[in-house]
């Protein structure tokens, strides 16, 4: 297999303490080598082996690639309206994902997968080389099965939302909509997921509903998510906690109780933080230092969707979280990397160490910390996924 070789490393981030200094495991004046698809050695740039081929970093930095465990790219249709209207004071609801709905009930597949397709390649342009992505837009037994089968085509970390909000026409009938979710929606749907996911929030589906939805997921075999504590205070977390869901969402309103159960999970459940949300709504971020400080797990993610976080920028949301939610760089650089592959149960992203899948940003700056410092610059000078330079 051909080896390449990057060289002149100013500082490489391999998330693996063992291998470099601090809680980022940084190695300074480093080089990385990678065989294939995966990262075979790492260390200081004077002892790199021979290789195939090289790239000579610069000095500049080089980065596990970004891990979004948390977006909506599944949709059609422009909510531009709502947000001005947001923007000049009124408050978000879970209502509006209904317009969305009814815009993605009426795209075709192309459309669908087109859309998909142009916001992964933003994403890749920024750094990001995992994503993972939810169906809940079309909240019909059709719709959301061809959501997912559009969705497995791109990406392998694929969620089944069915129970995202109930749909108009069975407003009156909530119950009877879990029921569909549960059963003849999630047969069609569970074959294309490898997760399941609801939205449990006022406006959506209560502590009762949500255990439901879960708990048939977990039966076919999907690993659970969380829609959490995103509105208000709820049951959300701690049911996230309990069934062992990998991930509880948002956590935007959190009681000490709900702080407890994350932390005294050990990780098994971890915080996925999404400020690009808040930042679009106007809502209060969350306490990512409170999480920390207590011992809890936490990743940031984009939230990427039409209506309440449409960026599709992790470095935007390391700079928010740095910024307004008690995050130092180190810490967001750790939760949107090696804290998003955690949020997704992976060992084998999130980190560049031998045996990692080599996915790689190169940054046009000496240190990460330039992401939170340098906020809107386009930093990312260029990205290798699997091994490949894509970027």
């Amino acid at each position: 297999m051909p080896s390449t070789a990057i060289t002149g490393i100013g500082q490489l981030i391999t998330n693996d303490p063992s291998l470099g200094r601090g809680p980022l495991g940084t190695v300074p004046d480093a080089a990385l080598v990678m065989e294939d698809d995966r990262v075979v050695w790492t260390g200081p740039s004077r002892r790199t082996p021979a290789t195939d081929s090289h790239h000579d970093a610069a000095g500049r930095t080089v980065l596990p690639g970004f891990v979004d465990a948390h977006s909506h790219l599944l949709f059609a249709g422009d909510r531009t309206e709502e947000f001005a209207a947001r923007m000049s004071g009124r408050p978000y609801t879970a209502g509006g994902i209904r317009t969305t709905v009814a815009a993605t009930r009426r795209a075709t597949d192309a459309q669908l997968a087109a859309n998909l397709a142009a916001l992964l390649r933003e994403m890749l342009r920024q750094g990001t080389t995992t994503v993972e992505t939810k169906s809940g837009y079309g909240l019909t037994v059709e719709d959301e099965a061809r959501a997912l089968r559009v969705a497995r085509a791109h990406t392998e970390e694929v969620t089944f939302l069915g129970a995202h909000v109930v749909p108009p026409e069975l407003a009156a009938t909530p119950d009877a909509y879990v029921a569909l979710v549960t059963g003849p929606m999630l047969d069609a749907c569970a074959p294309h997921a490898r997760w399941i996911d609801v939205f449990c929030e006022r406006g959506a589906f209560d502590a009762d509903q949500a255990r439901a939805v879960l708990t048939a997921g977990l039966a076919r075999g999907l690993s659970a998510r969380v829609h959490a504590n995103q509105l208000g205070p709820g049951p959300g977390v701690r049911l996230a906690v309990e069934l062992g869901a990998r991930s509880a969402d948002h956590c935007t309103h959190l009681t000490d109780a709900d702080v407890a159960a994350l932390a005294d999970s050990g990780g098994r459940t971890v915080a996925t933080l999404l400020p690009g949300c808040e930042f679009s709504t106007r809502a209060p971020y969350p306490d990512a230092r409170r999480l920390l400080d207590a011992g809890a797990v936490v990743a940031l993610a984009t939230d990427c969707n039409p209506g309440s976080s449409f960026t599709s920028s992790m470095p935007f949301c390391v700079a928010v979280a740095v910024r307004e939610m008690g995050m130092t760089p180190e810490e967001a650089v750790w939760s949107a990397t090696a804290g998003g592959a955690a949020s997704l149960g992976r060992t084998d992203i999130g980190r560049l160490a031998p045996g990692a899948r080599a996915d790689l940003v190169l940054l046009e700056a000496p240190s990460p910390v330039h992401l939170a410092y340098r906020p809107g610059v386009p930093l990312v000078a260029a990205v290798w996924r699997g091994g490949r330079r894509e970027v």
